[in-house]
C-alpha cells in the first residue's frame, strides 16, 4: 500500500514525493538540491518537514488509538494456537502430495493410451489413402484398357464428345490419386506406384492435348468445355493456357511480326499492331465464349478460372516483338522513339478493352510480360535527347542576347520567341509521353528560371557597365534627341539636336520596350499552358492542381522581378532625356538681358524639344506595350523632370530678382536711369521679359502635358512651379502697366 506523505508549504526546495521513490539515493538528491539553494537552507527545510512528518505521526496514532492499545491485547495465546495447528497441517499436507502422485500416474497411463491409438489411427489412414492410391491407379488403368481393348491405341476414340466424357471421368480419379499421394510422401509402396502414376499423368496430358486442339479445330463447344474443365480438375489450367500459346498464337505471331514489313512500309507498325489485335476477335471467340459465358445459354456450364488473353495471347504477342522488333525500341531517334512509342501503347490500350473486366485488365498489368514490354522502352534516354534539344535550343537563343524574333512571332525577343516554342514543345503531341509527366514539368519550371536569370544577367551587365563607364541607358527613339547645344545665335535655343548611338554592353529603351512586352505576353501564355499542363496530367490520375498553380505563379513572380527595375531604368532615362531641354530656362536671361528684344509672345522651343521624346515613345510603342505602362512611365519622367525644372526657374527667378535689386541700388547710388531699367521706348525691362518667358513657358509645359492626358496636379511641384511663373508674370505685367 502506498503511503501519502503530509503536504509540506510550497517554499521547500524540493519534492516531498522524491523520498517515496524505490530508487531514492542521498547523494543524488543532495546534488539536485544543491543546484537551487545552500546547503544550510537545505538543512532548514529538512528539519521543518521532519517537524511536519513527527506532527503527522502522532496524528495518525491518535487518529486510531484504541487499534494500537488492543493490539498487543489480541496477540496473547496465539503461539500456542499455532502449535496445536502444525501436527493436523503436516498430515493434511502428506494425504495432499499422496493423493498428487497417485492422479499423476493415471494421467500418465492414459496420455501412453492415447498416444498409442493416435499413432494407429494415423497408420490407419495412412493404409487408407494408399489403398486409395492403388484403387485409383487400377480404376484408371481399367478405363484405359477397356478402351484399348476397343480402339487402336489409348483414347482415339472416333466421338471426340465420348472421349470428353471418359477424360473427365478419369481426371476426376487422377484428383482424387492426386491428394492421397501428396499426403503419402515417404511411404515405400508409394514409390513403388510411381511409375505407373506417371505413365498415367502422360498419357492423360497428351490426351488432353490431342483432344484440346482437335475441338478448338473443329470449333465443339462441348469437346472444349470438356477438356478445359479436365485441366482445371487436375490444376492443370495454366499448362492448357501455355498449349494455346505455343501451338495457336505462337504461329500467328510469328507470320505477323516480320521487321522488314514494319521498316519497308510507311505505316508498317500501326498495320502490325492491327493485325494482332484480330487474332482475339477471330481465334480466341471460341475460347471466351467458353470460359467467360458469353452465351447466355451456356452461363452455367462456364469454365472459370482462364484467362487466355492474359496468360496465353499477351505473353506470346510480346515475345514475339521483344525478339523480332528490337529496333523500335531504340531512342537514338527522338521522333521515331516517340511516333512507335505512342503507336505500341495505343495497341496496348486496345488489348486491355478486349480483356472484357477489369480483373483481366488488373492480372494483365500485373503480368511479367506486360511489365517487360514496358521497360522494354528505356524512356530516361529519350527524355536525356529531348532535355539536350530543349535545354541548346534556350541556351543557344540566350547567348544572342537580346536579338529581334522573326517575323510573325507574337514575341519581340528571339529569346522570349525561342522559350515559349520550347515551353509549348515540353507538352507538344508530338513530344510529352504520360510517364514523363513529372520530368517535363520540372523541365518547365527549369526553363521559366532559367530565363528570369538570364533577364537577371542582362540587368546587372547593363548597371555594371553604366557604374564603370558612365554610360546612360540610351534611347533609340526617332533619328535624333534633343539636347542642349548652345551655338552664337541664341535665338534657336534648345532647337539644336545631337544624335545618340547604342552601346554595346547596355539596354536600349527599345529593348526595354520589347523585354517588358515579352514578360507581359509571356505571363499570359503561360496561364494558358497551365490549363494544358491540368488536362494531361489529369489524364494520368494527379489531382493535386495546386501544386501546379502555386508553382507556376512562382515562376511567373520571378519573371516580374526585373519589372521594377526597368521601369524605372525607363523613366529615369526619359527624366534625363526631358530635364536635358528642360534645363535650357537657366539661359532664358541670356536671351534677353541686353539684347533691346521684344516682348515675348510664345514659349520657347526647348519646352518641345522636352516632350518631343515622349510623346515619339507613346506613339512608336503604343501597339507593342500596355498604353498605361507607356503613361507611368510619362508621367514618372515629367514628375522628376518638372522637379528639377522647378529648381531651375526658381533659380533663374531669384537671380533675375537680384539682379534687379543691384541695379536699383546702382541706379539710386547715380542718381540716374539705366538703359537697361527699361526699354528704349519705355517698355519692359529686361528682367520682367525673363520673367514673363518662363510663364509662358510653364503655361505651355502645362497645355501639352495636359494633351498628353496627365493632370499637372499629380506631377512633384507642378503646381508650385505654376504659382511661382504666376507671381512673375504678375510682377511683369504691373510694371508694363505703370509705364
Amino acid at each position: 500500500m502506498k503511503m501519502n506523505l503530509p503536504r509540506g508549504p510550497n517554499s521547500l526546495c524540493f519534492d516531498k514525493d522524491e523520498f517515496m521513490k524505490d530508487d531514492f539515493d542521498v547523494d543524488r538528491f543532495v546534488s539536485e538540491c544543491r543546484k537551487n539553494v545552500q546547503l544550510e537552507e537545505l538543512r532548514e527545510h529538512l528539519e521543518l518537514y521532519y517537524k511536519l512528518l513527527k506532527t503527522a505521526m502522532v496524528e495518525l496514532i491518535n487518529k486510531d488509538y484504541a487499534d494500537f492499545v488492543n493490539l498487543s491485547t489480541n496477540l496473547v495465546g496465539m503461539d500456542k494456537a499455532l502449535t496445536q495447528l502444525t501436527v493436523p497441517l503436516g498430515q493434511l499436507r502428506e494425504e495432499v502430495l499422496s493423493l498428487r502422485s497417485s492422479v499423476s500416474e493415471g494421467v500418465q497411463a492414459i496420455e501412453d493410451r492415447l498416444s498409442r491409438q493416435q499413432d494407429i489411427q494415423s497408420k490407419k489412414i495412412c493404409i487408407l489413402r494408399l489403398i486409395q492410391v492403388v484403387r485409383s491407379v487400377e480404376k484408371i488403368e481399367k478405363i484405359l484398357h477397356s478402351q484399348a481393348s476397343k480402339e487402336t491405341s489409348s483414347l482415339e476414340i472416333n466421338s471426340p464428345l465420348l472421349a470428353g466424357q471418359i477424360l473427365e471421368r478419369i481426371a476426376t480419379e487422377f484428383n482424387q490419386l492426386q491428394f492421397h499421394a501428396v499426403h503419402s510422401k515417404g511411404m515405400p509402396l508409394l514409390d513403388k506406384m510411381r511409375p505407373r502414376i506417371a505413365s498415367i499423368t502422360a498419357m492423360l496430358q497428351q490426351s488432353l492435348e490431342e483432344l484440346l486442339l482437335k475441338g478448338l479445330q473443329t470449333t465443339n463447344v462441348d469437346i472444349v468445355r470438356h477438356c478445359l474443365r479436365t485441366y482445371a480438375t487436375i490444376d492443370k489450367t495454366r499448362d492448357a493456357e501455355a498449349l494455346v500459346g505455343q501451338v495457336l498464337v505462337k504461329p500467328y505471331v510469328d507470320e505477323v511480326v516480320v521487321e522488314q514489313y514494319v521498316q519497308s512500309h510507311p505505316n508498317g507498325l500501326q498495320i502490325m499492331y492491327g493485325r494482332l489485335l484480330e487474332f482475339v476477335p477471330h481465334h480466341c471467340r471460341l475460347l471466351r465464349e467458353v470460359t467467360s459465358g458469353a452465351i447466355a445459354s451456356d452461363r452455367a456450364d462456364t469454365v472459370p478460372g482462364y484467362d487466355f488473353l492474359v496468360n496465353s495471347v499477351w505473353p506470346e504477342m510480346v515475345r514475339g516483338i521483344e525478339e523480332k522488333l528490337t529496333s523500335i525500341f531504340n531512342p537514338g531517334n527522338p521522333d521515331a522513339f516517340h511516333e512507335k512509342y505512342s503507336i505500341s501503347m495505343e495497341f496496348v490500350r486496345k488489348f486491355e478493352r478486349q480483356c472484357g473486366s477489369q480483373a483481366s485488365v488488373r492480372r494483365l498489368r500485373m503480368h511479367q510480360s506486360y511489365k517487360s514490354f514496358h521497360n522494354k522502352w528505356n524512356l530516361p534516354v529519350y527524355f536525356q535527347l529531348r532535355f539536350k534539344e530543349i535545354a541548346g535550343n534556350v541556351e543557344a537563343a540566350l547567348s544572342e542576347d537580346l536579338c529581334e524574333a522573326p517575323a510573325g512571332s507574337a514575341y519581340r525577343l528571339l529569346a522570349t520567341h525561342v522559350l515559349w516554342n520550347n515551353l509549348s514543345k515540353c507538352w507538344s503531341e508530338n513530344i510529352y509521353l504520360p510517364l514523363l509527366a513529372h520530368r517535363f514539368w520540372k523541365l518547365t519550371l527549369q526553363l521559366l528560371s532559367r530565363y528570369s536569370k538570364f533577364l537577371s544577367e542582362v540587368l546587372s551587365k547593363a548597371s555594371v557597365d553604366a557604374n564603370k563607364d558612365g554610360i546612360r541607358i540610351l534611347a533609340t527613339i526617332g533619328k535624333s534627341v534633343s539636347t542642349p547645344n548652345f551655338t552664337s545665335n541664341e535665338e534657336d535655343l534648345g532647337s539644336t539636336t545631337v544624335t545618340h548611338t547604342k552601346s554595346s554592353p547596355s539596354l536600349s529603351t527599345h529593348q526595354v520596350v520589347y523585354i517588358l512586352a515579352d514578360l507581359d505576353k509571356l505571363q499570359e501564355q503561360v496561364s494558358d499552358l497551365e490549363v494544358v499542363i491540368k488536362q494531361k496530367l489529369e489524364l494520368i490520375g494527379f489531382t493535386n492542381f495546386a501544386l501546379i498553380t502555386d508553382s507556376l505563379s512562382d515562376s511567373k513572380a520571378a519573371l516580374c522581378f526585373c519589372k521594377p527595375e526597368l521601369n524605372s531604368k525607363i523613366t529615369q532615362h526619359l527624366t534625363e532625356i526631358c530635364f536635358s531641354c528642360l534645363k535650357s530656362a537657366s539661359e532664358v536671361p541670356r536671351l534677353y538681358r541686353r539684347t533691346n528684344k521684344e516682348i515675348p509672345a510664345k514659349a520657347s522651343v526647348y519646352i518641345d524639344n522636352a516632350l518631343k521624346p515622349l510623346c515619339q515613345l507613346r506613339s512608336d510603342y503604343k501597339d507593342t506595350l500596355n498604353p498605361m505602362v507607356i503613361q507611368d512611365w510619362l508621367r514618372g519622367a515629367l514628375s522628376n523632370s518638372i522637379q528639377r525644372y522647378f529648381e531651375t526657374v526658381s533659380d533663374v527667378l531669384s537671380s533675375v530678382k537680384k539682379m534687379e535689386e543691384s541695379l536699383k541700388r546702382l541706379k539710386q547710388a547715380r542718381k540716374t536711369v539705366t538703359s537697361s531699367s527699361t526699354g528704349a521706348n519705355g517698355g519692359l525691362s529686361d528682367d520682367n521679359k525673363i520673367r514673363l518667358q518662363l510663364a509662358l513657358d510653364v503655361e505651355y509645359l502645362d497645355e501639352q502635358v495636359q494633351k498628353m492626358g496627365i493632370k499637372t496636379n499629380d506631377l512633384n511641384l507642378f503646381s508650385s512651379l505654376l504659382e511661382l511663373v504666376q507671381t512673375a508674370k504678375e510682377t511683369a505685367l504691373s510694371e508694363q502697366q505703370l509705364t
